[in-house]
């Protein structure tokens, strides 16, 4: 039986995906964090997971409120 998730994105993000993602350095993202002005995350037991879905909409807000020229 194929895999129903092959060729799909992962919806759950390590920070060092996010971080790729994001193309930050982890530390950047733990900074962010630590002051709550990055994108969304949480923890699953010891790991700090971020949404895919968080992180497209938190660029598009840091988009947004970027000053247009």
């Amino acid at each position: 039986m194929p895999d129903p998730t092959a060729g799909h994105e992962p919806e759950l993000l390590t920070i060092t995906e996010a971080a790729d993602v994001l193309r930050a350095p982890v530390a950047t993202l733990r900074y962010w964090r630590h002051l709550g002005t990055g994108p969304n995350s949480f923890r699953l037991g010891r790991r700090v997971l971020y949404r895919r879905v968080d992180l497209r909409a938190w660029i598009d807000a840091q988009a947004d409120q970027s000053p247009r020229r």
